[in-house]
């Protein structure tokens, strides 16, 4: 369980809430805005109304306690650039925030957040892949060259073993596991079967999963 700072409860602050809610953890939110405050109050553990470009209200929410501070303004960068700023300043451990666009990325790295978050531009990129080809069912990038894909089984692979496609040698691409009847079998081998029916986990080079697979 982790503690985190949630400043900024719009929608994607809002739905950030409730999954932090579900997996467990002790979220302190703020805003400006009554409303959006006592609307998030069940999904929170404290909530408080404040300006977060004031550092005498920040000081009084010891930044320095929380595992996380994750500032999701959105409708005014200026705030956000302040308010990131301010909590790295205060001691804050991991400052993240978010960012519509690449030039508002390069501000915030460079005045106190230590990782910056963009929800439309990743869900594009994610979208583009996944609804381009017909075989990926879910995508994961891990950086410029690599990714994760859930691809349905070939039919040419069908009723084989993974050491008998040997795709690691052939391409090195790496079958993380495999999903069968929904289910998530993270515990494959050489000799773990792939059924028509089922999906997999590939990881490697994006080329050479695509080359690969014909996605």
């Amino acid at each position: 369980m982790k503690s985190i700072l949630l400043i900024g409860v719009n929608r994607f602050g809002s739905l950030l809430a409730e999954q932090f809610n579900r997996q467990g953890h002790q979220v302190m939110a703020v805003d400006k805005d009554e409303d959006r405050i006592n609307s998030i109050l069940p999904l929170v553990t404290d909530a408080q109304i404040g300006d977060s470009t004031n550092e005498t209200f920040l000081r009084t929410l010891g930044i320095n306690n929380y595992d996380v501070c994750i500032v999701t303004i959105g409708s005014d960068f200026q705030s956000s650039l302040e308010t990131t700023s301010l909590l790295k300043e205060l001691g804050g451990r991991l400052v993240v925030s978010r960012a519509d666009r690449d030039v508002q990325a390069k501000f915030l790295l460079r005045n106190g957040a230590d990782e910056v978050i963009s929800p439309e531009k990743q869900i594009a990129e994610w979208a583009a892949i996944r609804y381009a080809s017909d075989h990926i069912l879910d995508y994961i990038k891990l950086d410029d060259e690599h990714a994760i894909f859930e691809v349905p089984i070939p039919d040419e692979w069908a009723d084989k073993s993974i050491g008998q496609i040997d795709i690691r040698k052939k391409y090195s691409i790496t079958i993380m596991a495999v999903k069968e009847n929904g289910k998530m079998n993270l515990s494959v081998t050489p000799e773990t079967v792939l059924r028509s029916d089922d999906t997999m986990l590939v990881l490697g080079e994006r080329k050479a999963i695509q080359k690969c697979l014909h996605i």
